[in-house]
Protein backbone atom coordinates (compact mmCIF):
# COMPACT_ATOMS: atom_id res chain seq x y z
CA UNK A 1 0.00 0.00 0.00
CA UNK A 2 1.04 3.09 -1.20
CA UNK A 3 0.53 6.45 1.27
CA UNK A 4 1.53 9.82 0.90
CA UNK A 5 0.92 13.07 3.02
CA UNK A 6 -0.67 16.22 1.44
CA UNK A 7 -1.74 19.53 1.70
CA UNK A 8 -4.63 20.69 -0.23
CA UNK A 9 -5.69 24.22 -0.89
CA UNK A 10 -9.02 24.66 -1.86
CA UNK A 11 -9.50 28.33 -3.65
CA UNK A 12 -12.95 29.56 -2.23
CA UNK A 13 -15.31 28.91 -5.25
CA UNK A 14 -14.79 25.62 -4.64
CA UNK A 15 -14.92 25.02 -0.69
CA UNK A 16 -18.25 23.20 -1.32
CA UNK A 17 -17.35 20.39 -3.42
CA UNK A 18 -17.43 17.48 -1.88
CA UNK A 19 -13.65 16.31 -3.85
CA UNK A 20 -11.87 14.82 -1.15
CA UNK A 21 -15.02 12.22 -0.43
CA UNK A 22 -14.28 11.45 -4.62
CA UNK A 23 -10.90 10.25 -3.23
CA UNK A 24 -12.97 6.95 -1.50
CA UNK A 25 -15.08 6.79 -4.07
CA UNK A 26 -14.44 7.41 -7.70
CA UNK A 27 -10.28 6.42 -7.09
CA UNK A 28 -10.80 3.41 -4.44
CA UNK A 29 -8.70 5.62 -2.03
CA UNK A 30 -8.23 5.68 1.87
CA UNK A 31 -7.73 9.15 3.42
CA UNK A 32 -7.40 9.85 7.45
CA UNK A 33 -8.05 14.45 7.41
CA UNK A 34 -5.19 14.98 9.97
CA UNK A 35 -5.91 19.05 9.83
CA UNK A 36 -8.66 21.08 8.42
CA UNK A 37 -9.80 24.35 8.16
CA UNK A 38 -12.63 25.03 5.17
CA UNK A 39 -14.92 27.67 5.34
CA UNK A 40 -17.54 29.01 2.99
CA UNK A 41 -16.42 32.20 0.87
CA UNK A 42 -12.77 31.43 2.08
CA UNK A 43 -9.57 29.44 0.87
CA UNK A 44 -9.77 25.82 2.36
CA UNK A 45 -6.82 24.20 3.65
CA UNK A 46 -6.51 20.48 4.24
CA UNK A 47 -3.58 17.98 5.86
CA UNK A 48 -4.53 14.60 4.31
CA UNK A 49 -2.61 11.46 4.56
CA UNK A 50 -3.78 9.42 1.32
CA UNK A 51 -3.25 5.75 1.02
CA UNK A 52 -3.67 3.18 -2.02
CA UNK A 53 -2.67 1.63 -4.61
CA UNK A 54 0.23 4.29 -6.53
CA UNK A 55 -1.82 4.87 -9.80
CA UNK A 56 -4.65 5.11 -7.83
CA UNK A 57 -3.29 7.88 -5.90
CA UNK A 58 -1.46 9.38 -8.90
CA UNK A 59 -4.80 10.10 -10.38
CA UNK A 60 -6.57 11.33 -7.30
CA UNK A 61 -3.85 13.80 -6.92
CA UNK A 62 -4.49 14.37 -11.00
CA UNK A 63 -8.54 14.88 -10.48
CA UNK A 64 -7.83 17.26 -7.18
CA UNK A 65 -5.43 19.22 -9.36
CA UNK A 66 -8.01 19.42 -12.63
CA UNK A 67 -10.31 20.45 -10.02
CA UNK A 68 -8.07 23.86 -9.10
CA UNK A 69 -7.41 22.27 -5.40
CA UNK A 70 -3.40 23.14 -4.92
CA UNK A 71 -1.43 20.09 -3.58
CA UNK A 72 1.45 20.28 -2.24
CA UNK A 73 3.51 17.17 -0.68
CA UNK A 74 4.46 17.26 2.98
CA UNK A 75 8.33 16.53 3.55
CA UNK A 76 9.21 12.92 4.73
CA UNK A 77 12.02 10.93 5.12
CA UNK A 78 12.99 7.30 5.48
CA UNK A 79 14.12 6.19 9.02
CA UNK A 80 15.40 2.80 9.96
CA UNK A 81 14.86 0.83 13.58
CA UNK A 82 18.23 -0.42 14.22
CA UNK A 83 17.05 -2.11 16.97
CA UNK A 84 14.87 -4.72 14.54
CA UNK A 85 17.04 -4.21 11.87
CA UNK A 86 18.91 -7.77 11.37
CA UNK A 87 21.53 -6.72 9.16
CA UNK A 88 19.94 -9.29 5.85
CA UNK A 89 21.00 -6.44 3.32
CA UNK A 90 18.15 -6.63 0.99
CA UNK A 91 17.55 -3.14 0.77
CA UNK A 92 21.00 -2.37 -0.42
CA UNK A 93 20.35 -4.41 -3.53
CA UNK A 94 17.51 -1.98 -4.21
CA UNK A 95 18.33 1.11 -2.88
CA UNK A 96 18.63 3.62 -6.17
CA UNK A 97 20.96 6.21 -4.48
CA UNK A 98 23.01 4.19 -2.29
CA UNK A 99 21.78 5.82 1.11
CA UNK A 100 21.75 1.82 1.86
CA UNK A 101 24.89 -0.32 1.77
CA UNK A 102 27.10 -2.84 2.85
CA UNK A 103 30.31 -1.86 4.59
CA UNK A 104 33.41 -4.15 2.80
CA UNK A 105 35.40 -3.99 6.01
CA UNK A 106 32.44 -4.77 8.54
CA UNK A 107 29.82 -6.23 6.30
CA UNK A 108 27.51 -4.27 8.07
CA UNK A 109 24.12 -2.26 6.40
CA UNK A 110 24.77 1.43 6.37
CA UNK A 111 22.42 3.89 6.25
CA UNK A 112 23.05 7.63 5.24
CA UNK A 113 19.86 9.25 5.41
CA UNK A 114 21.03 12.87 3.98
CA UNK A 115 21.37 10.17 0.65
CA UNK A 116 17.93 9.26 0.86
CA UNK A 117 15.22 10.40 -1.53
CA UNK A 118 11.98 8.59 0.07
CA UNK A 119 11.65 6.51 -2.74
CA UNK A 120 10.21 3.75 -0.40
CA UNK A 121 11.59 1.05 -2.56
CA UNK A 122 13.68 -0.51 1.08
CA UNK A 123 10.13 0.24 2.73
CA UNK A 124 8.65 -2.73 0.78
CA UNK A 125 11.42 -4.71 0.99
CA UNK A 126 12.24 -5.30 4.56
CA UNK A 127 11.41 -8.57 5.94
CA UNK A 128 11.07 -7.17 9.68
CA UNK A 129 9.91 -3.82 8.46
CA UNK A 130 12.96 -1.84 10.11
CA UNK A 131 12.49 0.76 7.63
CA UNK A 132 9.52 3.12 8.54
CA UNK A 133 8.51 6.44 6.54
CA UNK A 134 8.38 9.25 8.67
CA UNK A 135 6.82 13.05 8.09
CA UNK A 136 7.85 15.89 8.90
CA UNK A 137 5.79 17.35 11.21
CA UNK A 138 6.94 20.63 11.15
CA UNK A 139 5.82 20.89 7.47
CA UNK A 140 2.39 20.16 8.36
CA UNK A 141 1.28 22.69 10.84
CA UNK A 142 -0.64 25.18 8.91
Amino acid sequence: MYKKMIVLRFPPEITDQPLVCSLSREHDLCFNILKAKILPGQEGIMVLEVSGIKKNVTAGLRYLREHGVKVKSVSQEVRRKDDICFQCGACTAICPTNALYLDQETFEVKFEPELCKGCEFCIAICPVRAMELRFSHEKVLV
